[in-house]
Parts: structure tokens; sequence; C-alpha cells
């Protein structure tokens, strides 16, 4: 316990605020569909998602390993450079909530490290071959296969039941979505809850707390498990309006669709190693979903909102996370105190511009876009 620095526990607590906020940003994965279709109640959905986002993150550290040992040379890290990446994530991820836009946590990350080394070890302390591998190749491919899987599905879930009685398919498939949203929140909690795993276990190894190569301990599992359970029981509820009403109109069958083809592939990465975006997954099988679906109605214009998000994602917080970085490794523990300060100041503002236009359990199924009514016009010289 030598090695852990009132620095290296700032760091931990700053990774533990970021799991939190990758649990409320990333609940929509999961849930957004369900809650959509009325499979479940909002609350009832969060408070699933969460628990299973704890029992997930104990399923494996693969991902955590990619991490920690992986993308940046944690010979050349430092605490330092950890918080700052820190800094640049949360900011993103409270930016993307706000909008309401389901930009990926993962790359917010991976941007913000990315960016912190860069400018505090050089560009040598990215290993830039394994960013390609692990982070930049999967998150193109991953929300195509989703999609794919997703349209495949829906076309052959709708062709099976055509004679079936509406009313029936319905209620078969909004059973058939507690499960395989379930499994989603499960999957969910296996890959991300590692990313923040990955960014402690560096911290220790770069303090000389673990040996290298080592893996994430016991109570950072734990730790880490509950950080993401508590932030997805809290509930994002400006994403989850977003993906579940703002993409396309989600019938039960293409919601059991979407959320089978989510976790075949956040499972399939999870077990590989691969650092992926659940978002840009779950995203990928609601658009593919919505195209399974005869005359089914995709609204491309948050679509595309939702790419230009993605792509500017990973070097927004790595642009952050150098500015952090440059002002914790030139100013100390002074340029640490100014960071904290104005990345808590960022976040408050943040969260206080929220609350003049909340969404919340209550209308998180109105619909996305307002529409607003016209009044019948009144004839010149009559009362109105």
């Amino acid at each position: 316990m030598d090695h852990i620095t009132f620095l290296v526990a700032v760091v931990i607590v700053t990774a533990l605020a970021f799991d939190f906020t990758n649990g409320f940003h990333d609940t929509a994965n999961a849930m957004a569909t369900s809650i959509a279709t009325g499979a479940l109640r909002p609350r009832t959905a969060v408070l699933i998602s969460g628990v299973l986002n704890v029992v997930g993150a104990f399923l494996s550290t693969e991902v955590a390993k990619t991490i920690s040992g992986g993308i940046v040379d944690d010979a050349l890290v430092t605490p330092g450079m950890i918080f700052a990446g820190l800094v640049g994530a949360i900011l993103w991820n409270l930016l993307t909530w706000l909008l309401g836009l389901p930009s990926s946590s993962s790359h917010a990350l991976f941007g913000g490290l990315i960016g912190a080394v860069w400018v505090g070890a050089g560009s040598h302390g990215v290993n830039f071959d394994k960013v390609v591998e692990k982070v930049l190749i999967p998150a193109v491919a991953s929300p195509l296969v989703a999609g794919a899987a997703a349209l495949i599905a829906t076309y052959f879930a709708y062709r099976l039941t055509a004679r079936a009685r509406a009313k029936s398919v319905t209620k078969g498939f909004r059973l058939g979505q507690i499960a395989s949203a379930s499994l989603v929140s499960l999957a969910h909690g296996t890959n991300d809850a590692q990313k923040t795993m990955g960014v402690i276990t560096l911290t220790l190894i770069s303090a000389g707390a673990l040996g290298h190569d080592a893996g994430p301990p016991l109570w950072v599992i734990a730790s880490a498990g509950l950080a993401i359970g508590l932030g997805t029981y809290l509930g994002g509820w400006r994403i989850i309006r977003t993906m579940g009403k703002g993409l396309t109109e989600i019938q039960s069958p293409q919601g059991f669709a979407a959320e089978t083809a989510s976790t075949t592939v956040i499972l399939t990465s999870a077990h590989l190693g691969f650092a992926l975006s659940t978002t840009q997954v779950a995203s990928g099988s609601i658009l593919g979903a919505g195209l399974g679906r005869r005359l089914a109605e995709v609204r491309w214009g948050v679509a595309g909102r939702m790419v230009i998000a993605w792509l500017i994602t990973l070097p927004a917080a790595a642009l952050v996370g150098g500015l952090a970085a440059s002002a914790v490794t030139h100013g100390g523990d002074v340029g640490t105190a100014v960071v904290a300060l104005v990345g808590a100041a960022l976040a408050g503002g943040i969260v206080l511009v929220s609350r003049r236009n909340p969404v919340s359990a209550h209308n998180v199924n109105d619909a996305h876009d307002v529409t607003l009514r016209t009044a019948t016009p009144t004839p010149v010289g009559k009362a109105a």
C-alpha cells in the first residue's frame, strides 16, 4: 500500500467517476428498445441493467489487459497522464449526454489516454499498431456486423410470424426482449466495466504497485463493476430517448432482433479482447432492425449526427486529454489541481444546463421530435 500515493488515489477515484458516467451514458445500449416497445417499465429496466452490469464485470478481464498493457506503453505512463486522460473522457461523456447523442464512452476513454500519453511521454508512448488492431478496426466493423445481423434477424422474424395474431406476436417478442435486453446488460458489464479496470490497473502498474502485464486485482474488478452498475441504474434518459425513439420506431420483433445481435457481437469481442464501443454496436443493431422491417422509417438525419459524433469522439477527447496532460506535466501539483477544478466546474455547468430541459423515466418515451400544433386560423371579424 506504500505505492498508493495521494495522486494515485485521486486517479482511481476519477477512473471510477468515469465508470459511473459510462454507466448512465450507455444504459440505452441495453434498454432503449425494451423501454420504447413497452417490454419493460423504465425504472424496472434500469434496475435489471444495473444489477447485470455488476455481474458482467466478473466474467472476463481480456479487455482490461488490452488497455493496461496494450494501447499505451505502461513503462512510460504516469498517474498524472492517466488523470488528464480521464478528465477528457468524462467531459466528453457529459457533453454528449447533454446533447442526447449516443457517442462512444470507450472511444472517449481511449482518446483521452492517447492524447495525454502522447503529450506527456511522446508519440512513442502510444502503441499505434494496437490502437488500429484493437480499437479502430472493431470501431468500423462492429456496427456493420451488428447491423447486418439485426437486419436479417428482423426480416425473418416478420416473415415467420406473418400469419400469426398481432397480439400474440407482440406479447411473445416482448417476453423475449426481457431476456435479450438482460443479456446486452450482462455483455455491457463484461466489456465496458473492464475498461475502467484496465485504467486502474495501468495506474497501479505505473505507480509500482503491480508488476508489468499484471491483471486487475479482485478489488479493482468489484469497484469497477459497482460504479458502472450504479451509473446504469441512474439511467441516461436523454440517450435512451434518442436510441429508442429517435432512430426509428421500434416494434417488439425489431427490439428482440437488435438486442440479440448486440449481445452476440459484444460478448464475442470481449472474449477476443477487442475494446469495441457497445454504443456503436447497439446503434448499428437498431438501424439494422429499422431497415429489416418493411415500410419502417429510419431517421437518417439523427443517424448522421450520431456518426459525426463517433468520428470526432476520439480526437476531441484526445485534444482535451492532451491539454490537461500539458498542464499536469508542466505545472506539477498546481497544474493537477487546476485541471481538477476546471474539470469539476465544466462538469457542474453541464449538469446545471441539463436541468433546463429534463428527461426522466416519466417522459423518456415522448416523441423525439417535438411537433408544434398549428391553431386553426380565426376568420377576420370573429372572436377568437
